[in-house]
């Protein structure tokens, strides 16, 4: 994949994980006592997760051909984190 492909499917993913961090927000506001302080903790675990994701990608546009590999598998693993984040969140809640 090349990186103008990569950098577009990367945005596309971090909409879709937008939506999601969404859809839990809601919930947390519709849950009382410890499920909503589970829900409120993840929701703002994952919101870290997706800046650090975006930071990953904003430096993947600006990035030399010779960071670009480094920055790439930056950018592979802060996906990546975020991905289990969301799978664990989807199988709790």
């Amino acid at each position: 994949m090349d990186r103008k492909a990569l950098i577009d499917n990367l945005h596309k993913q971090l909409l879709r994980w937008n939506t999601e961090i969404d859809k839990l927000e809601l919930k947390a506001q519709q849950a009382s006592g410890e499920a909503k302080r589970d829900l409120d903790n993840t929701v703002a675990d994952m919101k870290q997760r997706k800046e650090e994701a975006k930071t990953r990608v904003a430096e993947l546009q600006h990035a030399s051909d010779s960071a670009w590999e480094e920055i790439k598998n930056g950018a592979d693993e802060a996906f990546d984190s975020l991905k289990r984040a969301f799978e664990s969140a989807k199988s709790k809640f």
